[in-house]
């Protein structure tokens, strides 16, 4: 099958393309060359941004895709880009689990939605949720529900996704325990830690892609992925450790005292627990153990540290004084 991928060479993109190629699918990668590595397999790639797509519609055409992936739409502008160029061929998707109003609510301090949530669940009331917030890599205008709504009169199969960790995860989620490892630090100050958030990593979350992709009875349907399975924060900090062989501990400490990189570990008014059931039952999809998951994941970010990871005295300041409040 030939499939043009927007994105494709962050995380997992990278990953959905890698798993395309192996399986001998003919990929085009349309990008911008500024992410990442890219995929570490031979595909055809066609460099340009996806808001001008309409200047290479020949070579996309030429290229006569039979299926589209969109790892990579963050806001409207980004989609209505793009549809009028592509041929209307089966499409899957990229969203996020932050379209439903629970997440409003875990980041308010609010609990709005109960859990676990279903597609059919309430989404956000209000739009743009990181506006102002100055996150690197996101626009002001992101909104992933206005990109499902303009994806989906094309009977696209729209894959809500959760919180992602694994292989080349840019946002590197399992940093705030692993750099307190590398710098030996014993003691680990946390909060209540029992936030419940699905979590997905990047491999099982590929393979839903692909599921996806193949599966007709998908089209025009929205999925929630995630491990079947959800530890609260601090067990999943405990099997990040574990993985690492080291020798630590989780201390309570008051949420007040919280250095700033471990504040997800306060008690939350709402959890973000999803369910997966109807990927389970539409797709035949299913992750592989989490626990297996997270050693394969800590394995590689203990190989592959980031480029800036360091530990500075004002960081032992910071937990030496949330700890001694514990």
């Amino acid at each position: 099958m030939r499939v043009l991928v927007l994105g494709g060479t962050w995380f997992l993109g990278r990953r959905v393309v890698e798993r395309l190629h192996e399986r001998g699918d003919e990929v085009l990668v349309v990008h911008r060359g500024l992410g990442g590595p890219g995929p570490s397999v031979p595909v055809g790639r066609l460099l340009t941004d996806r808001l001008d797509l309409a200047e290479h519609a020949g070579e996309v055409r030429r290229f006569a895709p039979q299926a589209v992936v969109d790892t990579c739409a963050l806001t409207a502008a980004h989609v209505e880009a793009v549809l009028p160029v592509l041929p209307e061929v089966p499409a899957v998707v990229l969203s996020s689990q932050d379209v439903y109003q629970a997440y409003s609510g875990l980041v308010s301090g609010r609990c709005e939605a109960a859990v676990p949530v279903t597609e059919d669940a309430e989404l956000r009331r209000e739009r743009y949720p990181h506006r102002g917030a100055g996150y690197a890599h996101v626009p002001d205008d992101y909104e992933k529900l206005d990109v499902e709504e303009r994806w989906r009169p094309r009977g696209a199969t729209v894959l809500r996704l959760p919180l992602i960790y694994g292989p080349h995860d840019w946002q590197h989620r399992e940093e705030p325990v692993l750099r307190r490892l590398r710098a030996g630090r014993r003691r680990v100050p946390v909060g209540a830690a029992n936030l419940l958030w699905t979590r997905g990593h990047v491999d099982d979350l590929a393979t839903g892609v692909l599921s996806a992709l193949d599966t007709r009875a998908a089209d025009g349907k929205t999925f929630n992925l995630g491990e079947l399975q959800t530890w609260p924060l601090s067990t999943w900090f405990e099997q990040i450790i574990e993985a690492a062989g080291a020798d630590a501990e989780l201390v309570r400490v008051p949420d007040g005292a919280l250095p700033a990189d471990l504040a997800l570990t306060a008690a939350p008014a709402q959890h973000l627990l999803f369910s997966t059931a109807r990927a389970q039952a539409v797709l035949g999809w299913a992750p592989r153990d989490p626990a297996e998951r997270v050693a394969e994941s800590v394995r590689w970010h203990l190989a592959n540290p980031p480029a800036d990871a360091t530990w500075t005295d004002a960081d032992t300041d910071a937990d030496e004084a949330a700890l001694a409040q514990a």
